[in-house]
């Protein structure tokens, strides 16, 4: 599957879950674009409106994903790994 978008990793200062994710992706070869949710209105009020209170969360193709959507297990059918 192609993606249309970049992925964007939705992240906390000091996230241990945020940073292991960005390590997957690293690791997977998956360009990423981070936005910090502390210093993004923006990206915090696109994540609470969604109902989305944690992170991380990863954005593919305009959806946005958290919580036992990040297992690797789900993570490998969401990014086509």
């Amino acid at each position: 599957m192609t993606r249309q978008q970049p992925v964007i990793v939705y992240t906390t200062p000091l996230c241990a879950p945020c940073e292991m994710l960005k390590r997957i992706l690293t690791t997977e070869g998956i360009p990423f674009t981070v936005q910090d949710l502390l210093v993004d209105e923006a990206a915090a009020s696109l994540l609470e409106s969604r109902g989305i209170r944690t992170a991380p969360a990863l954005g593919i193709d305009g959806e946005i994903y958290a919580g036992d959507d990040l297992r690797f297990d789900r993570l490998v059918e969401l990014l086509d790994l």
